[in-house]
């Protein structure tokens, strides 16, 4: 079967594996250039709206995250004072432990002097002397126990002060940045909302399969950005370098034309410039 030929005049979109199912070329010249202007033009303005979006989602995205870090800091620091607290309980049931066993001790001291007295022979009172002297060694420990504990509380409740006043801090941190997070998505919602609305409005000028392309290169984009300027000769987007002739190619609005290293959409400043105020 003979193929068709292809008209010498006919528009071609450029195609590259980072973009696919662009729309296809209008056959008539005159009405394919100005298309393919108005496409570039409206995706141009589309992108203008989104990177303002992104730009408010930025300030707002980072208070959020900064609020939910303070509030675990908040709950983390709740934890580890309670934590403290506790420990601190212990240690003061540990020093009435240890007056308890020398009370007993000092009991039982004052017990065996007594029972010394009427003891019948040196086998009895060197037996209760050996209990007299366990004793006061018991207290001994006793009183070093208590020593210990002590130094133990003391260093656990000027922890727990500092903590508290770290507390303080953070809350208040965190009224302040719940305060600025409430004023900013205040002042921000209308100004997002209306700019979505003014995007919803510019989408629909835009080819449906030209637009899945340009949200796709979007999402893919660190910067966001899916249409871009010429910019010293390298692509606005990664900065390759665009050959002489590609760049002619761009100022003719013939085609839709993308970055081959990037995928992004090129669009001439001047065509941009042309547009009326």
């Amino acid at each position: 079967m003979a193929k068709k030929k292809v008209a010498e005049n006919q528009p071609i979109v450029e195609y590259n594996e980072n973009i696919t199912h662009l729309p296809e070329a209008i056959p008539q010249e005159g009405v394919e250039e100005i298309t393919i202007a108005k496409k570039l033009l409206s995706l141009y303005n589309l992108q203008q709206i989104c990177s303002q979006i992104d730009k408010i989602r930025v300030v707002r995205g980072e208070l959020p995250d900064e609020v939910r870090d303070l509030e675990d800091a908040l709950e983390g620091m709740k934890t580890r004072i309670e934590k403290h607290k506790e420990e601190l309980d212990e240690l003061n049931q540990k020093v009435v432990a240890q007056d308890v066993k020398m009370k007993e001790s000092l009991a039982l001291i004052k017990r065996y002097e007594e029972q010394q007295n009427n003891v019948r022979n040196n086998r009895e009172y060197e037996s209760l002397s050996k209990e007299i002297d366990y004793q006061r060694l018991e207290i001994q420990v006793a009183e070093k126990h208590k020593v210990k504990f002590g130094a133990d509380i003391v260093a656990k409740t000027e922890n727990i002060t500092e903590f508290e006043e770290n507390l303080k801090e953070i809350d208040d941190i965190l009224t302040q940045k719940k305060n600025e997070l409430t004023d900013i998505i205040a002042e921000t919602e209308k100004e997002e909302q209306e700019l979505i609305e003014k995007a919803e409005q510019l989408k629909k000028n835009v080819d449906h399969r030209l637009l899945n392309a340009f949200e796709r290169i979007r999402n893919n984009a660190r910067n966001g950005l899916a249409i871009v300027l010429i910019e010293r000769d390298a692509c606005g987007g990664c900065f390759s370098t665009i050959p002489p002739q590609r760049q002619l190619d761009i100022r003719l609005h013939k085609k839709i034309i993308v970055c081959e290293a990037c995928g992004r959409i090129f669009i001439d400043k001047q065509l941009v410039e042309s547009q009326e105020p």
